[in-house]
């Protein structure tokens, strides 16, 4: 049954690479999409996602950390105090800063300050310089993407303005990428009050690390019936609300899902007319088996084995462009992240599209009067 099915396969090769085409595309498409989603999370949940923070403290009604609200730091000393409590640091991010570029030109940013004596908030994947370069006063790390054409920054030493302080460029970080249009820039928790001219008893979030052995959810319970004004998340709880906000709430991850739900029906479209064409024009060679005695389960069987057979060969070729794409986009600011799981997800849902597809093609053959062999 199985060589049958694969000799009726390729024996219209130009008929097969329509096929293959039309799923390769699909797979791509639906990848590169999907990928673009997944980027668009990790872009808007990162500073979140990244930090080694339990808990964050944030300012009641906050629906996005960059939109951050000032509260004392008396809040901090009730944290510290709480049960349960192995670490607490002042943290900033915020959509509050301008950077004047060496042109003369302004751009936003995103300033993050954190606390140096801690890792809670620290940047991730720093390529030159350290955190400990950040101890100097007005220094701050920048990142690669960002840098030249967002910062106006080409190498380290280079002395910028930050809401009309001087800022200099210490380090470089790759790869943290921001959903909006203003880059981040990291500095000491200090030097990001001077830079936005916060007063020195104020922060914006506080990161807590819940000692050991402590129940996150019960230390969570704990902090907000010691607090007022303040909602205390759990990273992934804000992690949620970080996502809902940048990717559902502003539409762009809506319309990311619709483009791949739209290369899905194409590539169940384009399998199903060619699996369909495919069954008619070898519609007597089924009489032919029926009239020998073949059941309509084998004739299931040889129809679904071609279209499987259709759809590994256009998942192998699909994820492997889809993949180099992927890899491609890593040097630019819009991340196309193909993973693993991406990667199984997209193998279930080639399968699946190609045996749907198959459903029509299936009936047909199965419909068919033997008798029709033996008519001119």
């Amino acid at each position: 049954m199985a060589s049958l099915a694969i000799k009726n396969l390729f024996h219209e090769k130009v008929r097969l690479a329509v096929t293959l085409t039309g799923i390769v595309f699909s797979i791509i498409l639906t990848a590169v999409q999907l990928g673009i989603f997944l980027g668009f999370i990790e872009a808007s949940t990162g500073l979140i996602g990244n930090t080694k923070a339990d808990l964050w403290v944030v300012s009641t009604g906050v629906t996005h950390v960059e939109q951050g609200v000032a509260f004392s730091e008396s809040k901090f000393y009730q944290v510290l105090a709480t049960e349960g409590v192995a670490e607490a640091r002042k943290h900033i991010v915020t959509l509050n800063g301008t950077v004047r570029k060496p042109d003369g030109s302004s751009e936003g940013l995103t300033l993050v300050g954190f606390d140096l004596n801690s890792d809670l908030g620290a940047p991730w994947n720093i390529v030159r310089g350290s955190v400990k370069d950040l101890e100097r006063p007005d220094s701050i790390l920048v990142d690669e993407l960002y840098a030249r054409d967002k910062l106006g920054v080409t190498e380290i030493g280079q002395v910028i303005e930050i809401n009309q302080r001087r800022a200099r460029v210490v380090g470089f970080t790759r790869g943290i990428r921001i959903f909006t249009s203003q880059p981040a820039v990291f500095t000491s928790f200090k030097n990001a009050q001077t830079f936005l001219g916060l007063p020195e008893d104020e922060t914006f979030y506080i990161l807590v690390k819940a000692a050991a052995g402590t129940d996150v959810v019960e230390l969570k319970r704990r902090i907000s019936d010691r607090l007022t004004a303040v909602d205390v998340e759990t990273k992934d709880e804000l992690v949620y609300r970080q996502g809902m906000y940048w990717v559902i709430g502003t539409g762009a991850g809506i319309t990311v899902l619709v483009a791949a739900g739209l290369a899905i029906i194409v590539g169940v479209v384009i399998v199903a007319q060619t699996i369909y064409s495919a069954t008619v024009d070898h519609i007597r060679e089924y009489g032919t088996l029926k009239a020998i005695g073949a059941t309509n389960g084998y004739l299931y069987r040889i129809i679904i084995t071609q279209a499987v057979v259709s759809g590994l060969i256009s998942f192998l070729i699909g994820i492997v462009v889809s993949l180099v794409i992927s890899h491609v986009s890593m040097s630019g600011t819009l991340a196309i992240i193909v993973n693993f799981p991406l990667g199984v997800a997209l193998f279930l849902l080639t399968m699946a599209m190609c045996c749907l597809s198959s459903v029509v093609a299936i009936r047909k053959a199965t419909t068919i009067d033997p008798a029709m062999v033996f008519k001119g």
